[in-house]
């Protein structure tokens, strides 16, 4: 027992009084060589960590700086891991990467060794601090930093935003909304599952991530971004498999939004001098097309574009910009159509009402036309990235409201992808627990919170004092919301059950007016399409060697928010064959 204490005692002595171990020859005098490969590989990482810091400052995409840095740190740090301002630097590589929560160890190392190793350190101690919610004693951090840091320049808004963020998260974590956040296990990986993107029954996904694939690695050992599908069946996402076809490059592909038929989707990816565009891909058959760059108002010549998304009329590209002009990151923008046929996009505008001094996007339309999903890293963030939403009113987006705890985290919480009906949603996060990385989460929506009903009245039928009274009934209140209905199916060979690739119309019954005109897979059948409900539709169905197909079908007024799944039988051209047509209506008499 006594051994036992013994060596406790020491262990805790070893780590309470480690001393800070300079790079200095004289302190390794017994393995020069050892010293000179690791003072060697310190230069070479100070060179990157310095390019690294000042995009950083600037609001600019680091690139692989960080990551190279920390690979030439690590071989110092094994030849002496007790150097405080190595351990901070390290920590800083960590604190820029898809998976912060590996700082935290290398800060309070630094801390420990020496506290004064870098004029930064109560700065990262705070962010430290901040990932482990331990908001009161963070801020105490960030204000000691600003007490010794003098410099008028860019940083001081990181400090300003990130004391924000504690007093923020600190709110919200105590008072969390009604949504439970599942990690998709099925989908995820140790290396960075991002940009998940559904059809609007919510039953088909794509998202992008750089695991293992056939390309070769980056200077970092990385493999780039591809991008991937995944079905539910039965409340089980299948295995992922690459998509088919020519979407995927030998250069980061990143899915950014699937359209909401599903037959499009638009991606981004960078050319050899790093410049990122936006471009699309149409479903054709089973294979996704090889994509194609988009007009020069949306993938500039001048700037990188990112996390494109179409709007819910289809007349508009919604995406984030860089600028090397601009010291505030990313900001959303949008460019529309004049004329659908000949699809010539207006230049692009910005949206000042969405935009913060921060980096500013993805960003996600919902079908609904009125609601704006953006990710950032300003506004009322809760730390990192957060998912806020806004709202058009009068024709203008509404300022941003962070989406809150458990959603957004003091990590970075960003994509986002919802079913129609709005019950569920897809992120991606790099929050601590998941399977390294950034990974995919399920959001379950709960409603809003439903009040008991207590009933005070003396229902004693004997009372004279307290007679039963009658109850009035209150006027009824129309409740003035966009109901959509998710309409899907296949066209399928009534005899053989094979697929049909059939060109659809869906009309207003009562304007006449044709709404939707579509093909449906040629592959599978499949379509997949919304409607408002309060109208009767018809649909017509034509097919190459097929009798024609018709019916109607009727969603009520005030419907709430559902799915249709119809399999329409198409029967092949031959003498005797019959045809029924559904929707032909006749004046009365």
């Amino acid at each position: 027992m006594k051994k036992i204490l013994t060596a406790i005692v020491l262990g805790l002595s070893v780590q309470t009084f480690a001393q800070n171990v300079e790079f200095k020859s004289s302190n390794f005098k017994d393995d020069k060589e050892g010293f000179k490969k690791a003072e060697a590989a310190i230069d070479q990482g100070n060179e990157l960590f310095k390019a690294a810091n000042e995009a950083l400052f600037l609001v600019q995409d680091f690139g692989l700086n960080y990551k190279k840095a920390l690979q030439q740190y690590e071989i110092a740090q094994k030849f002496n891991p007790n150097n405080a301002e190595l351990n901070f630097k390290i920590g800083v590589c960590h604190a820029h990467s898809n998976d912060p929560s590996k700082c935290i160890s290398y800060f309070k190392k630094a801390k420990q060794l020496d506290p004064a190793c870098d004029p930064f350190l109560n700065y990262y101690m705070g962010y430290a601090l901040q990932l482990e919610g331990k908001y009161d004693e963070a801020l105490k951090s960030y204000q000691a930093f600003e007490a010794e840091y003098k410099k008028a320049d860019n940083f001081a808004k990181f400090v300003g935003q990130h004391k924000k963020e504690c007093a923020a998260a600190k709110t919200a974590e105590a008072n969390p909304v009604r949504a439970w956040v599942d990690n998709v296990e099925a989908l995820n990986t140790p290396q960075d599952d991002i940009a998940p993107s559904i059809s609007t029954d919510g039953a088909e996904m794509i998202f992008s991530s750089n695991r293992s694939n056939s390309h070769q690695t980056n200077e970092v050992g990385e493999y780039d971004y591809d991008i991937y599908s995944t079905s539910l069946n039965d409340g089980t996402w299948s295995k992922p498999k690459a998509l088919a076809g020519t979407i995927n490059s030998t250069t980061d592909d990143v899915s950014n939004c699937l359209s909401y038929d599903g037959s499009k989707m638009l991606l981004h990816r960078a050319d050899q001098t790093g410049q990122t565009d936006i471009y699309e891909s149409k479903l054709v058959g089973a294979n996704w097309s090889d994509p194609k760059k988009m007009v020069f108002q949306i993938s500039s010549d001048k700037a990188s574009e990112t996390y494109a998304s179409y709007s819910d009329d289809g007349w508009k590209i919604f995406f984030s910009r860089d600028s090397d002009t601009r010291t505030s990151g990313t900001e959303v923008m949008f460019s529309a159509m004049q004329n659908k046929m000949k699809q010539d996009y207006m230049t692009a505008a910005g949206i000042p009402s969405v935009n913060s001094k921060f980096n500013d996007g993805p960003i996600y339309i919902h079908i609904d036309g009125e609601t704006m999903y953006i990710a950032s890293q300003g506004h009322e963030s809760l730390g990192g990235y957060d998912i806020f939403v806004s709202k058009k009113a009068q024709g203008q987006w509404g300022a941003p409201v962070n989406m809150g705890y458990p959603i957004n985290t003091p990590y970075d919480d960003f994509f986002f992808a919802s079913t129609a009906n709005g019950k569920f949603a897809y992120i991606a996060s790099n929050r601590s627990g998941g399977k390294g990385g950034y990974d995919i989460y399920r959001v379950t929506f709960f409603g809003p919170e439903k009040k008991p009903v207590v009933e005070t009245e003396d229902y004693l039928l004997a009372s004279i004092a307290q007679p039963v009274k009658d109850h009035a009934i209150e006027s009824t209140v129309d409740v003035k919301k966009k109901s959509l209905t998710v309409f899907k199916g296949v066209t399928i060979d009534a005899i053989s059950r094979k697929p049909v690739e059939a060109q659809i119309e869906i009309t207003d019954n009562a304007t006449g007016q044709v709404i939707e005109t579509f093909t449906t897979n040629s592959a599978t059948g499949k379509f997949i399409i919304t409607l408002n409900s309060g109208k009767n539709y018809g649909i017509s169905v034509k097919a190459t060697g097929y009798l024609f197909h018709s019916e109607n079908f009727d969603i009520p007024a005030g419907t709430p928010d559902q799915l249709i799944n119809k399999t329409i039988e198409l029967k092949n051209i031959a003498v005797g064959s019959k045809i029924a047509l559904r929707n032909i209506f006749f004046d009365h008499g």
